[in-house]
């Protein structure tokens, strides 16, 4: 869907707000499970497995992202991502996303159309399509999405499964966005690699179903922060949890940008968040499932420990601290 000039130049106040449904969703192809899409009062989704996945994050410009550093198709994209990672942290497949935006009357209907835009690119890519919402008027821009999921027969896998004996193992990137995060915080744009990180994780969708059917006990998208989000499976399991580092992948780059910066790059790893990573337990006999690797045990007891001690400072991100 390509706005001409004259369209972009509009502000979403001058659209409307039914004008402004219809360029974020006219043209846009829908996935066969998509049996009603935007237009009516709710949308209808196939559930193939009788059950639905749900889950809703909740994006604030300033606190969550800024147009200084990201594009908006960017802020779309990661928008989606987040919610998604969610989804597949239970073992489930993304089928569609309802997004709330709610925006100040003067935002230009460029922006916007450059929000969805990301938003249907990455769900495209993993076969969901944007199925409905509401656009409302703002004085902060906020983007609140609900995606939803299928299991596909299989039971979920939630963070309370884990036991004193498993493997803990982790899928995707860990302290890639943490990084690019200090890099813009610091005024630069480069390298490359890590800002560009942490303007648009790359959750590794497949990794959660994978888990789900290679036998994983529990868990948890990693957006807080591995030591962070590793303490929920540790609290809704019972157990404890032991990160060792010698395990843990510490890339080149990251090591380049810590010196660079005279930061600490394992400390991005174990507390950085939004990179959108899994973290999942595994019994001890099972063979890792594709793309997972280990990086500690699960114990008796309670409570995240590195090395078998209580690691300082904080362990991940959290509001309102």
């Amino acid at each position: 869907m390509g706005p001409d000039s004259s369209q972009d130049a509009q502000t979403v106040s001058q659209v409307g707000e039914f004008g402004l449904i219809d360029r974020v969703t006219t043209g846009r192809e829908q996935p066969a499970g998509t049996l009603l899409g935007p237009g009516d009062d709710a949308a209808v989704l196939a559930a193939p497995d009788g059950r639905v996945v749900a889950t809703t994050d909740v994006l604030v410009e300033q606190v969550h992202f800024r147009f200084d550093w990201s594009a908006p198709r960017q802020v779309g994209r990661k928008a989606v991502a987040v919610n998604l990672s969610d989804i597949a942290a239970m073992g489930a497949v993304p089928t569609g996303l309802l997004v709330g935006l709610a925006c100040p009357p003067d935002s230009s209907t460029e922006l916007v159309d450059e929000l969805f835009g990301g938003m249907w690119e990455e769900a495209q890519a993993v076969g969901a399509g944007v199925v409905g919402g509401d656009v409302v008027s703002a004085t902060a821009l906020t983007i609140s999405i609900t995606a939803l999921g299928d299991l596909q027969g299989r039971e979920p896998v939630t963070r309370a499964g884990a036991r004193p004996g498993d493997v803990v193992a982790v899928a995707g990137r860990l302290g890639w966005s943490a990084a690019g995060l200090a890099v813009l915080g610091r005024g630069f744009r480069s390298p490359v690699a890590v800002v560009g990180a942490h303007r648009v994780p790359e959750p590794p969708y497949a990794a959660g179903p994978l888990a789900a059917a290679g036998g994983a006990t529990a868990m948890v998208d990693v957006s807080d922060g591995l030591l962070a989000d590793l303490g929920h499976v540790a609290a809704a399991s019972g157990v404890g949890i032991d990160v060792r580092t010698e395990q843990l992948d510490v890339p080149q780059r990251l090591l380049e940008v810590g010196s660079a910066l005279g930061a600490d790059a394992r400390h991005w790893v174990l507390t950085g968040g939004e990179d959108q990573a899994l973290a999942a337990t595994f019994p001890a006999e099972a063979a890792l499932p594709e793309g997972w690797r280990a990086i500690g045990a699960v114990t008796a007891g309670g409570g995240v420990v590195v090395d078998g001690a209580e690691y300082e400072g904080p362990s991940g991100w959290q509001h309102w601290r």
